[in-house]
């Protein structure tokens, strides 16, 4: 898989020494930059615009996205108590299923509630009558399947065969349309505005017959609204029929475009050798603080790397005992030399929140920078117990 991010902004002039290995560093003057072009997008097309805390949960950062965003989209209850905890405006919670001892709760903390199948919906009616009977004020809405592929990789496309990701759009029928205040697709992964056009193409003949009766759409996350060749203008003329057509409210979530190339992972060379090809073993671990290097797989952007070949590649990996704890091979501007540091571009979004311990490796510290003042703050440093109190 290919990132089409990985562009180093401000990141150019700072000194990677200022930190401590491995951290995390999030520029805050890059995420209001991302957070504006979104507010713009949203205030030009007349729509509702949230951030998707899977993708980007950094709380200490929430009054930033509060300024400019209209809310967040949550996957479940935890995220739905870390948004009412600390982010300000709209709450929208789907989840693939939800347990019923918990869904009183998200039904109280969230705006919107939206369900994968109708099916789940239904049983989950008492529920909902008696959440709404003792003061929650949310709309319900139905999650669907386009059964239209775009993806690069059938792992991460919604509508890959046999996904488990939304009620099947083919299937859909007024008895599972009852009750329905608000539909929901996410088909999308780092991708332009041509993929949700192809995708609307075959969600606005199945819905039409409910324009009437939908008070909102939401159409989903990984749009790469913030990226700088992102088709921003004919997105907004999309956005604006679309509400024009439905006579409903229409919602982006997007996730990456939040923080997209607004954060580092800086780590260092612990050790080099030689095995057919020259290695170097680093405090930064693909499988606990990059697991989407693996699971796509791709290869992130390196910040400085040389791209002569009279540098030679390295393989870089995790100290790790996974043999696949393996980020790429990247050239390295001046030799992969022990104690050197390094870093990798556009990591604030979905590689904070998957880290782990595995192998009681430790997690990054959280810095929080803004390259307008050169303000630097340590957000959260991590020790032994936070590998020791997820066991027992």
């Amino acid at each position: 898989m290919e990132t089409r991010a990985g562009d180093p902004g401000a990141f150019r002039h700072f000194d990677l020494n200022r930190v401590d290995s491995p951290a995390f560093v999030v520029d805050a003057a890059k995420l209001r930059a991302n957070c504006k072009i979104l507010a713009e997008v949203r205030d030009e097309a007349g729509i509702k615009m949230l951030s998707a805390l899977k993708a980007f949960s950094m709380f200490s950062v929430a009054p930033i996205l509060g300024e400019y965003l209209d809310g967040v989209c949550t996957s479940g209850l935890w995220e739905a108590r870390l948004a009412s905890e600390f982010y300000d405006g709209e709450i929208s919670t789907y989840c693939a299923a939800y347990k019923p001892e918990e869904l009183d709760e998200v039904c109280r903390l969230s705006d919107h509630v939206i369900f994968n199948s109708s099916g789940q919906m239904q049983r989950a009616a008492l529920i909902m009558e008696q959440a709404k009977a003792t003061g929650g004020d949310f709309d319900v809405g139905l999650r669907i399947n386009p059964q239209v592929p775009t993806g690069e990789v059938p792992r991460y496309d919604p509508s890959s065969p046999g996904s488990r990701l939304g009620f099947p759009l083919d299937q859909l029928t007024e008895e599972h349309m009852e009750g329905v205040e608000g539909i929901h697709f996410h088909n999308l992964c780092e991708q332009d505005f041509e993929p949700l056009h192809r995708t609307w193409d075959a969600v606005f003949d199945a819905i039409e017959p409910w324009f009437g009766q939908l008070k909102w759409i939401n159409m989903g996350g990984g749009h790469h609204i913030t990226r700088a060749d992102y088709q921003r203008e004919e997105l907004i003329d999309f956005l604006r029929d679309a509400k024009d057509d439905t006579g409903a409210d229409i919602y982006l979530e997007p996730g990456e475009a939040v923080a997209l190339d607004a954060g580092i992972l800086i780590g260092t060379i612990l050790d080099t050798g030689w095995n057919g090809l020259p290695v170097a073993v680093s405090d930064v671990s693909a499988t606990c603080h990059m697991p989407d290097v693996i699971e796509a797989p791709y290869r992130p952007a390196m910040l400085g790397e040389a791209h002569d070949d009279a540098t030679p590649e390295v393989r870089i990996g995790g100290s790790s005992c996974l043999a696949g704890d393996v980020i790429g091979d990247y050239r390295i501007e001046g030799g992969a030399e022990i104690g050197k540091r390094f870093a990798f571009l556009d990591q604030a979004h979905y590689s904070m929140v998957k880290t782990n311990t595995f192998n009681g490796v430790p997690l990054p510290s959280i810095y929080l920078w803004d390259s307008e003042t050169d303000q630097l703050d340590l957000v959260r440093e991590f020790g032994y117990e936070a590998f020791r109190d997820r066991l027992s």
